[in-house]
């Protein structure tokens, strides 16, 4: 009797863990089969990629990007597009992991579940894909970019369009470099930074700052802060760029007052500037298609008094994701509602009013961070950056690595006119200049350039 239950213990062990296996195998499969059969060291994927039948890539206005001819992935005949839009569109070995053709490989090469990667009878299964952005622009970027590492970004904040989206370095993905993985020009040419990138931000930073100043200090208008260019807080310098005297909020925002920006953080304190921060999105990551982006980070959890007052200028150990900052702009754009950015094609009304986004701050507070970022470029960068009517509102940034290592030049904003919805991002690494010298060139190009979007 002892003997029969024991066996009938190992036996239900046994099909208890079959039935435990089995189901743990067929979720798998339903979750991940997709990823399995068309990652890259997949010999049959890497294959098909060259297949004629492989689907095409095209820009939003029909441009081919990429496409198979008697069994070679081929791209568009222009280098300088190709290399403009070769994190976008991803290479053919698979290795930059955000591109469509990486990411959407399944959709490319026919997969599914029934048949795999083959399909019965000849029949094509496979699909093409079309993006959100214009080719020409991501010319323009990257021409602006002219080698210099960085990235650069522009959106509908609207609709979540993506329409520009450049990262350097890159290469030709028709004639990948033999060098690329011992040369140090190449390093991290295989990141979209865009998507991937977490950068310390410097001064554009004191958008975050305004927006937790805004929502927490009524007085703030009527504030005063002085700056000698230097001030000893918490046992150690806060340092400006030149010396602003005595200035209301307003002006502290357009001079870029380290001085006046640091009192701030430190009157707000570490708690509230951390539920600001959080409440834009830090420490958290958001889904472009699909795709996980690089989590921008604030954490003041063991920060001196000095330290915090540095965070709220962009310092310390903030870093800022590129898509994310252009997500901060959107929502302050459109009333304090950001919109997801998205840079394939959907079909429907969605590609057209995008998604409804999540609320990042009240439509008050959105208004008044929007007329001081409006009043910078009217009083200090000029609107003569910017084609005429498009109503800029921008803040620049200038990023101090340490250790020796040359600055982040950022420039980051929108226009405030419902005709040119576009919010934009540009941030040049390794650079000696201020980010409106560095940056900011390329930011206005870029937006000059967005007159000749298609509609």
């Amino acid at each position: 009797m002892n003997v029969t239950r024991k066996r009938s213990f190992i036996l239900y062990f046994i099909i208890a863990a079959f039935i435990g296996c089995l189901g743990f195998f067929l979720f798998e499969y339903f979750t991940s089969a997709s990823s399995w059969a068309t990652n890259p060291v997949n010999k049959l994927a890497t294959a098909q990629a060259g297949s004629d039948s492989t689907g095409r890539v095209y820009d939003r206005n029909g441009v081919l990007l990429a496409y198979s001819q008697n069994g070679a992935r081929l791209y568009n005949s222009d280098k300088e597009i190709r290399c403009s839009m070769l994190h976008a569109v991803g290479d053919t070995e698979g290795n930059i992991s955000t591109g469509v053709q990486t990411a959407m490989r399944s959709r490319l090469t026919g997969y599914n579940l029934i048949t795999g990667l083959g399909t019965p009878f000849g029949l094509k299964t496979t699909g093409d894909v079309t993006l959100t952005l214009d080719s020409s622009l991501n010319k323009t970027a990257y021409e602006l970019m002219n080698g210099q590492k960085g990235a650069a970004m522009i959106y509908n904040w609207k609709t979540g369009e993506i329409l520009s989206m450049v990262s350097n370095p890159g290469f030709d993905p028709q004639n990948p470099p033999q060098d690329i993985g011992t040369n140090a020009a190449y390093d991290g040419a295989y990141v979209n930074k865009v998507l991937s990138g977490a950068l310390t931000p410097g001064s554009i930073f004191k958008i975050v700052t305004t927006v937790a100043a805004s929502e927490n200090m009524p007085d703030l208008d009527s504030q005063s802060f002085h700056c000698d260019g230097s001030e000893v807080i918490g046992g150690s310098p806060i340092t400006c760029t030149e010396v602003h005297g005595n200035q209301n909020f307003q002006q502290a925002l357009a001079n870029s007052c380290n001085i006046a920006f640091a009192h701030l953080s430190i009157n707000l304190g570490a708690n509230t500037m951390t539920k600001t921060a959080e409440q834009l999105g830090f420490n958290k990551s958001f889904e472009v298609d699909g795709i996980p982006t690089a989590k921008s980070s604030f954490d003041v959890s063991s920060a001196s008094e000095n330290q915090l007052g540095w965070s709220g200028v962009g310092q310390y150990t903030d870093t800022v994701n590129p898509c994310h900052m252009a997500r901060i702009l959107g929502a302050i754009a459109n009333g304090g509602n950001a919109v997801t950015p998205h840079f394939i094609k959907t079909s429907g009304l969605s590609g057209l009013v995008g998604n409804s986004g999540e609320s990042m701050m009240s439509s008050t507070i959105a208004d008044r961070v929007k007329a001081y970022l409006r009043w910078n470029v009217q009083n200090h960068y000029g609107d003569k950056m910017f084609p005429t009517g498009m109503q800029v509102c921008a803040k620049t940034g200038t990023a101090e690595l340490g250790e020796n290592k040359q600055n982040n030049g950022w420039m980051v904003g929108f226009s405030q006119n419902d005709s040119t919805p576009y919010a934009f991002v540009v941030v040049v690494e390794n650079t000696s200049q201020y980010g409106y010298q560095s940056a900011g060139q390329v930011a206005s190009g870029l937006m000059k350039a967005t007159k000749n979007l298609k509609k």
